[in-house]
């Protein structure tokens, strides 16, 4: 198998246990609403998309995706979990988060180029 495919394989294991995180949060211990499950397991899985970008920095491919493009992807999701975890406090947070993640995420691409 190649080292593509351990990776796909990597983040299939790495989403279970995320799963299994938060329904862990949510059923025994009671620590968030039933409703927070998805965004809990966006933020959570972006944290592992920026893992995966550190992983992929190390060892670049051809025609793979770009290890910067990979870190944008795993702020994106973190940002719209944190925003749609946040939209339970109140929606001024959610929008602070975004519009802050974007302008992050523009200045390091103009930076980049």
């Amino acid at each position: 198998m190649s080292k593509h495919g351990n990776r796909g394989l990597l983040s299939i294991g790495v989403l279970l246990i995320i799963l299994v995180i938060s329904i862990l949060l949510y059923a025994p211990l009671g620590l968030i609403d039933w409703s927070l499950i998805p965004s809990l397991v966006l933020a959570l899985y972006g944290c592992w998309t920026v893992a995966l970008a550190g992983i992929r920095a190390s060892n670049p491919r051809k025609y793979e995706r770009s290890s910067f493009s990979t870190l944008a992807l795993g702020l994106i999701f973190i940002a719209f979990g944190g925003a749609w975890f946040f939209s339970s406090v109140n929606w001024l947070y959610s929008l602070v988060i975004l519009l802050l993640t974007l302008g992050i995420l523009t200045i390091a691409s103009a930076l980049k180029r």
